[in-house]
């Protein structure tokens, strides 16, 4: 979302007083904008402190999110229409739809059935975690041919890129922007999330690029050898498996679970991975904030830690040279 729509979207909402607290849900015939349903949204998710880590940070941002997809809106058009009166259909739908958000603390992504990344929109369901990943970042600031910070010396060379851990696609599909001559492959062990993940190629037309392989990290890849590999393993480690609030809980449990430390996956990366590159090739992996665990397992690699917008070091880069 952009960060324009959610700074004034916050300033609208911050200028109305708030609704009061109540266990009575409004009328539909009460509330008329856009503005007015963000601003009842926000005081719903505030009151019942429910967790934004889905995409967005924060109740106006969520809610701008809902709303919008609500109403076959992009989020960025929330300004231009936010004094816009809705229809009474559409504000029963709204208003059904927070009332979901909060009673049964599903992520606003699985109501909608979509998440942006890098700003284009992709099909997801609870067959596959929501993705959130900072590789989509990296791969347009470090990878792309006009990057000044490009980690590989041609990216317009890349013919073969590798997505380990593919859930919904998302990630494999942005490869594939990025790398325009490239065949991208893309491996899970969830035949669900990689029915999900089918939809996506389909949707961007990437049938002919993109080939999605069922199984256990390298091991359907038979002698491939790759350019990129790219990853966004699960890495969560067992204080905050046993942490995770309500709506983490409805994502599968098996995109999350990086065994006791964490990086239970990311080990078997790493020490698999040389098998699989070209020479001049390398891995970027994140791995959240299990960087101490992941430099105590491997202390002498040359790590690379990337930073984002809005992350500091949870990604690395490891040439294929190092490994």
């Amino acid at each position: 979302m952009a960060r324009s729509t959610k700074t004034t979207a916050k300033r609208k909402a911050a200028s109305r007083p708030p609704i009061a607290r109540s266990s009575a849900a409004p009328k539909a015939s009460e509330l008329h904008t856009l503005l007015d349903f963000l601003r009842y949204a926000v005081s719903r998710f505030n009151q019942a402190e429910v967790v934004f880590a889905h995409g967005t940070t924060d109740p106006v941002a969520d809610a701008v999110f809902l709303v919008c997809e609500a109403l076959h809106l992009q989020p960025d058009q929330f300004d231009a229409f936010a004094s816009a009166r809705v229809t009474q259909a559409e504000a029963k739908k709204l208003l059904g739809l927070i009332e979901l958000r909060v009673k049964t603390r599903k992520p606003t992504a699985y109501l909608v059935n979509k998440i942006y990344m890098r700003g284009l929109p992709f099909f997801i369901d609870e067959r596959v975690i929501v993705p959130r990943s900072f590789i989509g970042e990296l791969l347009d600031t470090h990878f792309s041919p006009e990057s000044e910070m490009s980690l590989i010396e041609n990216p317009a060379n890349v013919s073969r890129v590798l997505d380990l851990c593919t859930g919904s696609g998302c990630l494999a599909i942005l490869a594939a922007q990025t790398f325009p001559d490239a065949d991208v492959d893309a491996v899970d062990i969830s035949k669900d999330a990689l029915a999900v993940a089918s939809i996506n190629v389909a949707d961007y037309g990437l049938e002919d690029r993109l080939t999605l392989y069922k199984g256990d990290l390298f091991a359907p890849l038979g002698d491939a050898r790759y350019d990129v590999i790219i990853s966004n393993p699960p890495y969560v480690d067992a204080d905050g498996m046993a942490a995770l609030p309500p709506e983490c809980r409805h994502e599968p449990r098996l995109a999350f679970d990086g065994g006791e430390d964490g990086i239970d996956i990311v080990r078997r990366i790493i020490t698999e991975a040389a098998a699989y590159l070209t020479p001049e090739g390398g891995l970027l992996c994140e791995v959240g904030r299990c960087r101490v665990a992941v430099e105590d397992a491997f202390p002498n690699l040359p790590l690379l830690w990337l930073d984002t917008e809005d992350s500091e070091g949870e990604v690395f880069w490891l040439p294929a040279e190092a490994l």
